[in-house]
């Protein structure tokens, strides 16, 4: 979904479209997915990526389809990615908003609420998504990021600032 510069919709646009070197704004979410022992999974973003490949970031994100309630398109896309459902999912940043652009030139511009999730499901990563994954605890992930953001996607960056899980 297409949104003007104070978040609300105007209109629709394939993704491949959408994100260029010229992207507009549009929405997207980010999700953080949560284990039973409390540990947050960090994935690597496939090498095939258009935006940020081989990148470290967050568990995953998306963009909702026309008309798709938000929290049916983060349980879609967690099944996409990782291969499971959502046992919690409870929003945490909702007025998330970033700019960011990539090495080649890509940007990303999003209104992106973010997510907690958690999950009792062995993950099971789709390669063309997630590279590489860890399971690791919510300290340790905040300290990585701090220490070299520059190995991290920026909008994770802007999200541990923003919020302290």
């Amino acid at each position: 979904m297409l949104l003007d510069n104070d978040g609300a919709p105007i209109g629709t646009a394939d993704k491949v479209a959408v994100h260029s070197t010229d992207t507009a704004l549009h929405l997207a979410f980010s999700c953080h997915l949560f284990n039973a022992a409390g540990e947050v999974l960090v994935t690597r973003r496939a090498l095939s990526k258009k935006t940020w490949p081989g990148v470290w970031t967050n568990s995953f994100c998306g963009h909702p389809a026309p008309g798709e309630p938000m929290e049916d398109a983060v349980r879609r896309r967690a099944q996409f990615e990782l291969g499971v459902s959502l046992a919690t999912l409870e929003l945490a940043l909702p007025d998330f908003r970033y700019r960011a652009v990539d090495a080649s030139g890509i940007v990303e511009n999003e209104v992106c609420p973010v997510y907690r999730a958690t999950t009792l499901d062995a993950l099971a990563p789709n390669p063309a998504e997630v590279a590489e994954y860890e399971w690791v605890a919510p300290d340790a992930l905040r300290a990585s990021v701090g220490a070299t953001p520059f190995a991290f996607s920026p909008w994770i960056v802007l999200q541990l600032d923003a919020w302290a899980y």
